[in-house]
C-alpha cells in the first residue's frame, strides 16, 4: 500500500464526514468516504401519527428541511389524495425555490470558494469599502493577538495553489459577506410563504396554511429580484473566474457517469427541470422500482438490496468490514451521481430549451464542452446556472399567485396506505417512502442526495460517486490534500442528511 492520506472531519460541509486516500504515485489509488454517526430518524418516525412526518423529517437538515418536508408531503398524498389548488402548488414552489437559492450561494461562498481565493490578500487592501476595511482589521488583529486559528473560518487552510490576482481575491472576499445578507434575505422569501424557516410550519398535505396577498407578493418579488441582481452580478461571474483561473478541474473530478433526477418544480407544462437519467452522455430511462440499497460496507444489519419500500435501518456499529454510517443506494445495481449537474444534464438531453441555452453560453465563455462538466468545476457551473433559473422562475411564479384564493384543500387520513414522494433537494434526488397502518406509521425510509454520492462501496465492492471521482487525483502533497478537499465539496455533501 501506498501513503495514506486522512481527511477526518471534512471541515466546511454539513455534518461529520471522513475521507480516506490511499496514494500511489503521487495518485489517488483507492478512496473511501465515510459518514462517521448515526441518528435513526426513520426509527423515530414509527408508531408516530403520520402527521407529525412532514414536520419531524425537516429536523433532518437545517440547510434543506423544505425538500425534507416536502418529500413527507408528497409521499403521504400519494395515500390522502387532496386537491391541491393552484395557489398551494406556486407557494410550494416559491418556498423551494428561495431555498434553493440561498443553499447555493453559501455553497459556493462560505463552503467552496476558500479551496480557490487566496483569503490572506485581504491583509494587503488599502480601498474605502469598510466591510472589507473591517474584516482586513479582524484578521490582522487576531493574528498579532495570537489567536489558536487567527482569522477562523478562513484560516487556517491547506497550504497550495490559489487565485494569485489581487483584484479577483478581494473581490471574491467582498462578494463573501455580500452572500451572508444575500442568504439572509432568501430566508426571508422562504418564511413568507412557509411561517418560518428552518423547519417551517405552514407546510402541510394539502398545501400550504399561509394565505396569499398582494402584500406578500410584493416582499417576496422585491426580495427575489434583489437575489437576481446578486447572482448575475456576483456570483455566476465568480464562477466564471474561477473556472478560468482552475481550467484544470474540467479534467478532475469526474464522476462514474451515470445521473439521476426525480424533477422538480411542477408547472402547468411539466417539470422546470425535469425526471430522467443521463448514463455517460446520454439519455436514459428512469424506473424507480430499480432503486436498492446495499448494506455490505455499511454499519447496519439490515439486509442488503432492499427496494425503499421495504428498508431496515438496524445499527451495527461493530459490522466486519463495514466503514460507513451511510448505506449504499444504487439504480439497477449502478452508482448515480445526483444534484444541480445531474438535474442540468438530465434537462440538456430532455432539449429543456433555456437550459439548453444557459449552458450553452456559459461553456461557450469557457471555451468548454458539455462533456466537460462532469467534473469538479462542472458541479461549480451547474450549480449557478440552475440558481439563475429557479430565480427567473420564481420572479415569474410569483406573478400566477391569486389573493384571495385557496392554498390548501382537506383530506381524511385513512387507517392504512402506502406512498413514496420524490422530489429534488438542492443537493440532489430525495425520496420519502412512508407505510401506514392502523392509522400509525407503520415504516419509513428516506434515501436522501447525500447518500447517494457520497456512498461507500457496494455488494459488489463498486465505489459511490464520490470514490470514484478521487480516483486517480494528482495530490501533490499528502500533508495539504487541497486537491481531494477540492472534489470532495463540489458535490456539497450533506452528512446530516446521509445519515439520517
Amino acid at each position: 500500500m501506498g501513503t495514506l492520506v486522512e481527511l477526518s472531519p471534512l471541515t466546511r460541509i454539513e455534518g461529520h464526514l471522513g475521507i480516506r486516500l490511499e496514494l500511489d504515485g503521487g495518485k489517488v489509488a483507492s478512496a473511501y468516504c465515510a459518514g462517521e454517526m448515526f441518528r435513526g430518524f426513520e426509527n423515530i418516525l414509527r408508531g408516530r401519527d403520520p402527521l407529525d412526518a412532514q414536520q419531524i423529517t425537516q429536523r433532518i437538515c437545517g440547510v434543506c428541511p423544505i425538500s425534507h418536508g416536502l418529500a413527507s408531503i408528497l409521499a403521504q398524498e400519494q395515500i390522502y389524495n387532496p386537491a391541491l389548488p393552484p395557489n398551494g402548488v406556486i407557494a410550494r414552489n416559491l418556498i423551494l425555490g428561495a431555498n434553493y437559492i440561498q443553499s447555493h450561494l453559501i455553497h459556493f461562498y462560505q463552503l467552496s470558494a476558500l479551496d480557490f481565493v487566496d483569503v490572506t490578500a485581504i491583509l494587503g487592501y488599502h480601498g474605502a469599502d469598510p466591510a472589507l476595511n473591517d474584516l482586513r482589521d479582524w484578521v490582522s488583529g487576531q493574528r498579532k493577538a495570537g489567536a489558536i486559528s487567527p482569522g477562523a473560518p478562513f484560516l487556517p487552510r491547506y497550504a497550495g495553489h490559489y487565485i494569485q490576482d489581487a483584484g479577483l481575491n478581494v473581490g471574491a472576499l467582498k462578494h463573501y459577506l455580500q452572500a451572508l445578507d444575500m442568504r439572509a434575505l432568501a430566508h426571508q422569501a422562504v418564511a413568507i410563504w412557509a411561517g418560518k424557516v428552518p423547519h417551517a410550519t405552514a407546510l402541510a398535505p394539502g398545501g400550504v396554511t399561509e394565505q396569499v396577498s398582494a402584500k406578500k407578493i410584493a416582499a417576496y418579488a422585491a426580495i427575489i429580484d434583489q437575489l437576481s441582481v446578486f447572482i448575475d452580478t456576483a456570483y455566476l461571474p465568480d464562477i466564471l473566474a474561477v473556472a478560468t483561473a482552475f481550467p484544470e478541474y474540467f479534467q478532475h473530478g469526474a464522476g462514474p457517469g451515470d445521473f439521476m433526477a426525480y424533477g422538480v418544480f411542477p408547472q402547468e407544462d411539466g417539470f422546470l427541470l425535469p425526471a430522467g437519467r443521463v448514463s455517460h452522455g446520454q439519455a436514459a430511462s428512469l424506473d424507480l422500482t430499480k432503486i436498492t440499497e446495499q448494506t455490505t460496507h455499511s454499519l447496519f444489519s439490515s439486509p442488503s438490496g432492499l427496494h425503499p419500500t421495504k428498508g431496515q435501518t438496524i445499527p451495527a456499529p461493530r459490522k466486519s468490514g463495514a466503514y460507513s454510517w451511510l448505506k449504499a443506494p444504487r439504480y439497477d445495481n449502478r452508482p448515480q451521481e445526483v444534484g444541480p449537474l445531474a438535474r442540468i444534464l438530465v434537462a440538456y438531453q430532455a432539449g429543456q430549451a433555456q437550459v439548453r441555452e444557459m449552458v450553452d453560453q456559459l461553456l461557450g465563455a469557457l471555451g468548454r464542452q458539455p462533456a466537460e462538466l462532469n467534473s469538479a468545476m462542472g458541479r461549480h457551473a451547474a450549480r449557478a446556472i440552475e440558481c439563475k433559473l429557479v430565480a427567473e422562475a420564481c420572479a415569474r411564479w410569483i406573478n400566477q399567485l391569486k389573493p384571495g384564493e385557496p392554498t390548501y384543500a382537506d383530506f381524511d387520513v385513512p387507517a392504512s396506505g402506502a406512498g413514496a414522494g420524490l422530489i429534488e433537494a438542492p443537493r440532489g434526488a430525495l425520496g420519502h417512502w412512508i407505510e401506514i397502518a392502523d392509522y400509525r406509521i407503520a415504516n419509513y425510509q428516506c434515501v436522501v442526495p447525500t447518500t447517494w454520492n457520497c456512498s461507500p462501496r457496494d455488494d459488489a465492492g463498486v465505489p459511490g460517486p464520490v470514490e470514484s471521482s478521487l480516483e486517480g487525483l494528482p495530490v501533490a502533497d499528502p500533508q495539504n490534500p487541497l486537491e481531494a478537499a477540492r472534489i470532495v465539496r463540489s458535490f456539497d455533501p450533506c452528512l446530516a442528511c446521509a445519515v439520517h
